[in-house]
């Protein structure tokens, strides 16, 4: 097989390449370039032909990149990046800007960031405008992916996993992410529950009547996963979608709940709760922001990472 010849390769092509390879869709990646399907089929089979390999393959509803393509895609992703940073000055100048942004998460997030990122957009920004939408999954990706928000912020373990493997796999995954803060979740009751008094063990604790927090609705979480690895259970007498109810729930009757510890104080019903440790472990809370790796280079949405990341350091004193 004759050897690509870099000289007469049209670098154009890596542009579909990169975007045809963060979709695995031609009709998305169309979207992308604001190109059209054929065009971009193209596109890639001209680069096909100048390569020598198929590149990709089709599957199910998208395609799948062949062991050439997923070697080929980092070099590629990496120099486009350094090239558009380079050539794209950072032209977003929040004084004077009138975008808005769509952002995903659950309550106590937003009762945690929020007020912070106000602050932000009334002293640096105050054209521009924020809406925020209930997150209602542990995976946001598609929402993400389809472009129905720009940055989901909360709780993604499974998430990043997930894109921790394809990057030791060697691929580049088409979603960034970056750690705002971190804390740990706690059993919180009324003040004048029974259990309120005296240590909080095992047995009372799966004992007592229970609110779920659940973003889906599913009747089962991460701490009935943890109690049966004990071998044990709790009775789950209401679920919730949004932790602000679990808090006036728990704040009104002898349920128990479990919510991040930082999110009490942003409640305001601090005075009527008591926290305990739970009597058995649980993962920390993890909060992090999540983007789809076709934002990265886009200044106005560098610059909202970066006011998210001032909210968080603001809302637990470290900035």
């Amino acid at each position: 097989m004759t050897a690509p010849n870099f000289r007469t390769l049209d670098l154009n092509l890596l542009r579909v390449f990169d975007q045809v390879m963060a979709e695995r869709n031609l009709t998305r990646a169309a979207r992308n370039l604001s190109m059209t399907q054929p065009a971009v089929s193209n596109a890639l089979q001209r680069l096909r032909e100048g390569l020598g390999d198929k590149l990709v393959v089709r599957s199910g509803y998208g395609v799948e990149p062949t062991p050439r393509a997923l070697a080929l895609w980092p070099a590629v992703a990496e120099a486009l990046r350094q090239l558009e940073s380079a050539l794209v000055p950072g032209d977003f100048h929040p004084a004077e800007a009138s975008t808005s942004f769509l952002l995903a998460m659950a309550d106590a997030t937003a009762g945690t960031l929020v007020p912070g990122l106000v602050d932000i957009l009334q002293r640096e920004a105050p054209g521009v405008a924020v809406r925020v939408l209930p997150l209602t999954t542990r995976d946001p990706r598609p929402m993400l992916d389809d472009g129905e928000v720009d940055l989901a912020v909360g709780y993604f373990p499974a998430v990043l996993a997930d894109l921790t493997a394809q990057a030791q796999q060697g691929g580049v995954a088409p979603f960034d992410h970056e750690r705002l803060y971190e804390g740990e979740y706690v059993c919180v009751m009324r003040a004048g529950n029974p259990l309120a008094r005296g240590p909080l063990t095992l047995a009372r604790y799966c004992a007592a009547q229970h609110m779920l927090v659940s973003f889906s609705g599913r009747p089962y979480g991460f701490v009935d996963e943890a109690l049966a690895s004990l071998g044990q259970k709790r009775h789950i007498m209401l679920t919730v979608n949004q932790f602000f109810t679990a808090g006036l729930v728990v704040a009104s009757s002898d349920l128990l709940t479990v919510l991040p510890r930082h999110f009490v104080r942003v409640t305001g019903m601090q005075d009527q709760l008591v926290l305990r440790e739970l009597p058995f472990t649980v993962p920390p809370v993890h909060v992090d922001a999540l983007w789809h790796r076709r934002q990265a280079q886009r200044s106005d949405h560098a610059w909202l990472r970066l006011a998210m990341g001032r909210a968080a350091r603001g809302a637990f004193g470290t900035g």
